[in-house]
């Protein structure tokens, strides 16, 4: 385990770690760090190109990786779907992507949030760093903060070809 310091003498941003998940309070918004085996070409290409591969419904999705270009995409989870709907507000290969992420009832609850995935390459790893905020309430930024680790080790173990 490692640990982040916070950024402010206000008690504006915490730590947590495995994952190392970050809040800032204040916002609704939290950050995740993860390490990754893939590179950031992979990653990119994974969120980019082959979304429903590994998060998506394969084939429940519209998306190119364009910036201001709407994309939707339906996901299953405990026989449920929820449909997720946004656009990208910047693409830069293998290194950045942001993205307004709009879903419904149990998920964003109809926000506009915007998610921001940062690729650096560290030898023969990628640091993935994830940013989502602007939720409405504690609530919805907990659900998605609890939910992003997990998302973030199916990509890795995907990528990897590893269970762990």
């Amino acid at each position: 385990m490692s640990s982040l310091e916070g950024r402010d003498g206000a008690g504006g941003i915490d730590a947590m770690v495995d994952d190392e998940v970050i809040e800032e309070s204040m916002s609704h918004a939290f950050v995740i760090e993860r390490e990754m085996r893939a590179s950031p070409q992979e990653i990119f290409n994974a969120w980019t190109q082959n979304f429903d591969t590994w998060f998506a419904r394969p084939g429940a999705i519209a998306m190119e990786a364009t910036v201001g270009r709407p994309y939707w995409f339906d996901v299953e989870h405990n026989g449920t779907h929820y449909s997720h709907y946004g656009r990208f507000l910047a693409v830069e290969a293998n290194r950045l992507l942001e993205f307004t992420w709009v879903t419904g009832r149990d998920g964003t609850d109809g926000a506009e949030t915007v998610v921001r995935v940062e690729l650096t390459p560290r030898g023969d790893r990628t640091h993935l760093r994830l940013r989502h905020g602007g939720f409405y309430d504690e609530a919805a930024t907990a659900r998605h903060r609890g939910a992003w680790p997990t998302i973030l080790e199916h990509l890795d173990a995907t990528l990897s070809g590893k269970t762990s």
